[in-house]
């Protein structure tokens, strides 16, 4: 989604709308860990979870929408990988490389926003996103651009 008061070079999109080819509620299913995930939301939220949780990311995979395995993944009382600090960049940039791999038309959405900056536009969502006063971490846009330059390096390569 792009908004008219932004410069040419940024682009502001919504994680969480489905019609929105860079976000994880797209309706692009991924194979990662021997596994195919409905969305790149489901297999973020299911690896939350220890893999000795085998039960719970299953059903965490098996919720019919994203929204609801978001839900499952915020679920209170269950308890969150103890390294889950540290690794879910790395496990959020594993689902959205293998998403573009996965599917030329997200790839090309991706690389079409040539070398903007990207904004995850949630008002709420300081780490995620921008925040409602772009001041926040932004780390989906950051990991978004990360995955944008790992497919240049690859084509740049490729013509080599």
């Amino acid at each position: 989604m792009i908004f008219p008061e932004q410069d040419n070079r940024t682009h502001y999109l919504k994680r969480s709308d489905p019609d929105e080819l860079l976000g994880t509620f797209s309706d692009h299913a991924i194979k990662l860990d021997g596994h195919e995930w409905p969305t790149a939301e489901h297999y973020f939220q299911a690896m939350k979870f220890e893999p000795t949780d085998a039960e719970y990311q299953s059903r965490i995979q098996r919720a019919p929408t994203p929204a609801q395995a978001r839900k499952l993944g915020r679920k209170n009382g269950k308890q969150l990988r103890p390294d889950w600090p540290k690794v879910k960049r790395v496990i959020m940039t594993r689902a959205l490389y293998t998403k573009c791999k996965a599917h030329e038309t997200v790839a090309q959405a991706l690389l079409a926003t040539n070398e903007g900056k990207l904004l995850e536009a949630s008002q709420y969502d300081y780490e995620w996103g921008c925040g409602r006063d772009r001041r926040g971490q932004n780390l989906y846009g950051e990991v978004l651009m990360d995955v944008r330059r790992k497919l240049r390096q690859e084509i740049q390569q490729q013509s080599q």
